[in-house]
Parts: structure tokens; sequence; C-alpha cells
């Protein structure tokens, strides 16, 4: 009786914690990658990867890491939603967590590695050399490494040599290189909790083979991002914006050369902007550059600074927009995208300005184009002149009526004309000959008496 009665007193204590334990049973395991540069695109996939893994109440997210970093601001970004989530995240490092990759595995729970994997070499370098960057930003990722480190119970002084060649850690690390580590040193100093050859491995070994697994899929909005962040897209979109800006300023009240510019102008922007490449000032610098060229071409006689500044503008904010600078800090922005960037602003540029000067002529033999606009022509043969006088003045000799300076008045058979010279000055009484007919005035030069 005794023996029932204990067993009956352990089952009532532990059944509630058995109840817990069901409760807290992984059932849903959501997966995605980050598999390339930490950049605003990456930066936008993990927070959208982490509102799906939400939204399909994910037990657990795993994140299968392969990375040799990337812009430190991102990866900030990353770390911090990592940090911040309220379902547990495990990293599977297949096989490189470098620089900001080493910031976001270390901000997981748990961190998983495959054979030949490492972990480490944080030092943040610029963009253009490679060569490290200043202080202030080591000091600034040196930083969120320890403090990375500390959140999740790993060792903050190894997290922060990671950073800092300077730091040297007895048997571990030596003054003058940073500390990278393999998958036996990752494991050794509490940076890998596992080695598993594949995610399949891993899955079973963690006891989540019956786990709904749920991996990040693009939805068909992101799709159409991606496809206008192409460079050869992009390329074309600058060229309807320069020729339909061009098109519309020679042909103003047309219309669908604005309406096809404005629309290419909303679908090269927005998708930079959604990723965080362009910036609210970088598109107000376009938009100031289509206004300073306005003004130069209808309110300021002429083509001088206004204009100059306007096309300057509207080529700055297309490079702009394509780049991951921080306002006008280009140090961490890649060499490569850069040289991209321009290159695609610039041959677009280029491929416009010919496709306008050939097409052009040919815009008024459109049918389409003559509905919406004055083409037709007046030919002499059909009777049309556009002489004020008649045609028969012309080789007529005359004396100056008023000063000729370049222009003044003509007596030619009793009869007074406007008239001008060919910028020479005639006083009055010259013989003169009219050698043109053409316009509100003759032409005139002087002539032998």
């Amino acid at each position: 009786m005794k023996t029932i009665i204990r067993h009956l007193f352990t089952f009532l204590v532990f059944f509630p914690v058995l109840l817990k334990a069901q409760d807290q049973a992984i059932h849903t395991v959501f997966t995605f990658k980050i598999d390339e540069d930490i950049d605003p695109a990456m930066n936008r996939k993990v927070k959208l990867a982490l509102e799906q893994a939400k939204e399909e109440s994910a037990d657990l997210i795993i994140i299968e890491m392969d990375t040799y970093g990337g812009a430190v601001n991102d990866a900030d970004d990353i770390r911090t939603m990592i940090l911040e989530s309220s379902i547990p995240i495990y990293v599977f490092i297949n096989k490189d967590a470098a620089s900001a990759g080493a910031l976001i595995s270390i901000a997981s729970d748990k961190i998983f590695m495959a054979p030949g994997g490492s972990i480490g070499a944080a030092t943040v370098v610029n963009g253009m050399d490679g060569a490290a960057a200043p202080d202030k930003y080591q000091s600034y990722m040196r930083s969120m490494m320890r403090s990375t480190a500390e959140a999740k119970g790993r060792d903050p002084k190894i997290a922060e040599a990671m950073v800092d060649e300077n730091i040297e850690i007895e048997g571990i690390s030596e003054a003058g290189s940073v500390i990278t580590f393999s998958v036996s040193e990752a494991k050794k100093y509490g940076f890998c909790d596992g080695e598993y050859i594949s995610m399949d491995q891993l899955i079973q070994d963690q006891n989540l083979s019956d786990a709904n697994l749920i991996s990040y899929q693009t939805d068909f909005t992101e799709k159409i991002i991606a496809f206008f962040l192409s460079p050869a897209v992009s390329g074309f979109l600058i060229l309807i914006i320069i020729g339909g800006i061009y098109f519309e300023l020679q042909t103003p009240g047309v219309g669908f050369p604005l309406v096809a510019s404005l629309i290419a102008v909303v679908l090269y922007f927005t998708p930079y902007y959604l990723n965080g490449l362009a910036d609210n000032w970088e598109i107000i610098v376009f938009v100031a550059g289509i206004i300073l060229l306005a003004l130069e071409l209808f309110v300021i006689p002429g083509f001088g600074i206004f204009g100059i500044l306007g096309i300057t503008c509207i080529l700055s904010g297309l490079v702009l927009g394509m780049l991951p600078n921080e306002n006008f800090d280009f140090e961490f922005v890649p060499a490569s995208e850069l040289f991209a960037a321009l290159l695609t602003v610039i041959l677009a540029a280029i491929a416009s300005v010919g496709i306008v000067f050939w097409l052009t002529p040919k815009v008024n033999e459109w049918k389409a184009f003559s509905a919406i606009s004055l083409a037709g022509t007046q030919q002499k043969r059909d009777g049309y002149t556009s002489s004020f006088y008649s045609d028969s003045l012309q080789g007529q000799k005359g004396i100056v009526h008023s000063r000729l300076r370049p222009s003044g008045r003509v007596e030619i058979g009793g009869e007074i004309y406007d008239a001008y010279s060919r910028g020479e000055f005639i006083d009055k009484g010259e013989p003169i000959i009219v050698i043109s007919t053409e316009g509100t005035s003759l032409k005139v030069k002087k002539s032998e008496a």
C-alpha cells in the first residue's frame, strides 16, 4: 500500500511538469539561409524571414550561415533582431562565419558547425582596398562583439579578440593576429555546440525529425523587387527616365514621355528604397536635378550653371540610389559596387542620348505621334513662303535711307523697306544690293555705285 501511495504521489507531483514539457515540445522549425554578403538586401531578407517565422508560429529558427561578412550597420541590425527574437534561434555554420557573420552567429542561442567550418576574423575593413578601418569602427565592433557574447553566455574577451589583433589571450591567441576558430577550437572555448555534416544530421540529432520543417520562400513581390534590382533592368529604366525627360521638355504638353519617365522613376527607386539602399535625401537630389534643369530650359536663357547642376544632380541621385552608403560616407562601399553603379548609369545615359538623336528625326513620321502633335510641313512648291516680301526684290539695288548698324531702312525704287546687313555698318546714302528676301527684313550688302 505504501508503495502504491508513493507512486501516486510521485505521479501527482510530476504530472504538471510532464504536461509543461509536452507543451514546450518543438512542433515547427523554420529555416533560412544567410549565404551572401551582409548588406541592406540581406538585412531585409532576415527581417522578412523572422516575420514569416512568427506568422508560421515556429517554435525554433535555424539559420544556415555561409558568409565572409559585409556592412557593419546591417550586421548590427540583424544581430539586434536575433537578440530580440521571442523564438529561439540556432545557427548552422556551413562553412564560414567571418566578420559580420561571426557577430550574427554569436547572437544566436546555439551555434553548430560543419566540418571544416570557421568563425571569427571580425576586423572591420573598408570597401575600397580591404585595409583595416579607423579605430573608431574597430572600437564599435569590439563593443558589439563583447556585449553580444555576454548576452549569450559566451566569453566576451574571446569575442573581442576576434576583432582586435592587439588583444592577447594566453593559450588561445597571440598579439598581432585576430582569433579565427576551427570547429574543434570553437567547441573547446564555447563558440560551437556541436559538429554536423549537414542540416539533416543536425535536425535528426536534435530530435527535430518529427517537427514540421518550413523553409523561407521568397514571395512574388520580393521576386519582382529582385528583378528590378538587376543592373540591366536598372540601366533600361535610366534610359527611359532620361529619354522621357528630354522628349517632354522638347514637346511640352504631350504628356506621354513624362508619364513614361515618372513610371520609370518609381520602378527604379522603389526596389532600392525598400532594400535600404536609396535614402530620402538621394531621391530629393534627383528631383532637385529635374527642377534645376527645367529652370535652365524654361526660365533662365542659355545653358549655364543651373543646367550643369541639374544634370549632375540627376546622375548623382541615380548612382547614389544604388549604393549602400551612409550619407556621404563611402568607406564601406565595395569598389566593385561603386564601379558597377557608375558604369550602369553612365552607359545608360550615353545610350539614351544616342537613341534621342537617332529617334528625334523619326518621331514626326509616326502616325500615332501625328495625332497628338503638329507634324505637318508647309512646302514652297505649294505656295508657302517664309518671305514677307516678293522674291522679285532679290538682286535689286538701292540706297541706305537710315544708317544700317547693322539694321535700319533702305530705299529701293522709291519705296522704304526694313533691312539689315551681314554685320557691317553702312552709312546713309551708300549704295546697297538685296541678297535675300526671307523673313520680315531684307538682307543687303554694300554695292558698287
